[in-house]
């Protein structure tokens, strides 16, 4: 007495009506994402803010080109597992599975492939790694200050730096001319913190007793919000500040105001005394009765 193998029935016609039907819902879902063309642009962007400076637009391509890759291995790696699941599915309960040992070109292709996709998004990576940290003489210097709980950011001017900072209840404003290339040196006297404005998609660790730096160039005009994205204490939520890109002009007759304002000193201020008081702001009542 032996089991007998039904026949296989062909079911490639629902097969297809099946992929038909999900092909229509996703380019549905395609569609009502795009009912805008500022929703079409955050669609193209994959979520990401539009770039303000030219080296945004590198780490831009990077996030899109690896979002791709990845979304196409998605849809492939989907498409077999529910190829094998429809095609492949119990139909009887006396029915017997065709036994395979193994299938070596697939086995060779799904090891070798894997490592064709991390080295080209190693090289992708380091690619753009060298075009936002490119070390290259900058037209303007800032040394920043990440301290609890504000920044602090030092202009070199007149042969002196101007400042601006905030007192934990004052968001500070960083100033920067359009169209140049600033570079930040991160300093901070306490705690690790983070560096970065959305707009620019770009950020870096602030870190004690290391100087890391990296560089921008804004490409238009306008306003943006910045932030420390590393939790840094109790009060890390007030470690905001404000950016505003402006022309050669303005930014001039900004560092100008600072120095007319008094907010000026012959070396930057880089924490220490100055991590919770700032030259220039008033003391408190218990400082000013501090022997």
């Amino acid at each position: 007495m032996s089991l007998q193998l039904p026949e296989r029935r062909d079911g490639s016609g629902k097969f297809r009506r099946r992929m038909t039907l999900l092909a229509l819902f996703g380019i549905s879902l395609i569609a009502l994402t795009g009912c805008s063309s500022e929703s079409s642009g955050e669609w193209e962007r994959l979520a990401m803010p539009d770039p303000a400076t030219v080296e945004g637009e590198s780490i831009l391509e990077l996030w899109q080109g690896a979002w791709i890759a990845a979304l196409i291995t998605g849809v492939f790696v989907w498409g077999l597992i529910f190829y094998a699941v429809v095609k492949f599915r119990r139909r009887s309960d006396d029915e017997i599975p065709v036994q395979t040992r193994y299938n070596l070109p697939l086995e060779i292709f799904y090891t070798i492939f894997p490592i064709v996709m991390v080295v080209v998004f190693f090289s992708h990576t380091v690619r753009v790694q060298n075009e936002v940290l490119d070390d290259s003489p900058a037209d303007n210097t800032i040394e920043v200050v990440g301290q609890q709980w504000t920044w602090t950011f030092n202009h070199p001017y007149d042969d002196q730096y101007v400042y601006e900072g905030g007192d934990g209840n004052t968001i500070p404003t960083l100033v920067l001319p359009v169209d140049e290339t600033t570079r930040f040196n991160l300093h901070t006297p306490d705690v690790i913190h983070d560096f970065g404005v959305p707009g620019f998609l770009m950020k870096m660790d602030v870190m004690p007793g290391q100087d890391n730096h990296y560089q921008v160039t804004p490409k238009r005009i306008g306003s943006y919000a910045g932030k420390c994205y590393e939790l840094c204490g109790v009060y890390h939520s007030r470690m905001l500040f404000n950016v505003e890109v402006v022309s050669r002009a303005d930014y001039d007759a900004y560092l100008q105001g600072l120095e007319d304002a008094g907010s000026a000193a012959e070396e930057p201020i880089l924490g220490g005394s100055y991590a919770d008081t700032q030259i220039g702001l008033e003391p408190t009542d218990a400082e000013e009765a501090a022997p």
